[in-house]
């Protein structure tokens, strides 16, 4: 019998060991936080960690690299309930920023940098030119076909059906008789 211990023993230690490098990969999640998006030219904050005084949310700002305070950038008055409160800023050009979000209890909900793409400039486009159609289309009931048959065609076809029809049955009737010397 094989004593198989010592590899248990072995596999739990190298999963001990590689448990702090898997947590250290992933990234940190500090508590509620912010979420800042951006959409064109417009920033956007949202947070759940403000709780409601005096009918306040609490304020965020947006800060420019060349301005270093709070008060010195952007500020606009957080909205929103009790599970999720938000603010946006528009026309924002393009650059980096800083998003503070401070409570009205005084607490920084947190703060983060985020970049504003350039919008692309609008460009002229040409709208498609129409393409000629066909005269008659398709003509879905005769099969695709785009010639129109005259009646002697259509007789010398259905001659030939007949004939086909004529010879299947004859066949089949020779062939149920019995042979006969």
């Amino acid at each position: 019998m094989r004593n198989s211990s010592p590899v248990l023993r072995s596999g739990l230690t190298v999963a001990a060991a590689a448990l702090p490098l898997a947590l250290a990969a992933m990234p940190a999640a500090a508590g509620p936080g912010i979420s800042v998006s951006t959409t064109g030219n417009t920033v956007s904050v949202t947070t759940s960690a403000c709780t409601q005084i005096n009918g306040s949310w609490g304020t965020a700002s947006l800060l420019t690299s060349s301005q270093g305070s709070f008060a010195q950038g952007r500020q606009v008055t957080l909205s929103g309930t009790s599970t999720s409160q938000s603010a946006a800023w528009s026309s924002v050009s393009a650059g980096t920023y800083t998003v503070i979000v401070i409570c009205s209890d005084g607490t920084t909900a947190g703060t983060q940098s985020v970049v504003v793409s350039p919008s692309p400039s609008p460009t002229a486009t040409r709208s498609p030119s129409p393409s000629a159609s066909p005269s008659r289309g398709v003509m879905g009931g005769s099969g695709g076909s785009a010639t129109d048959y005259g009646t002697v065609t259509l007789v010398a076809g259905g001659t030939l059906v007949g004939a086909g029809l004529f010879g299947t049955a004859w066949y089949l009737r020779r062939r149920n008789k019995p042979y006969r010397f």
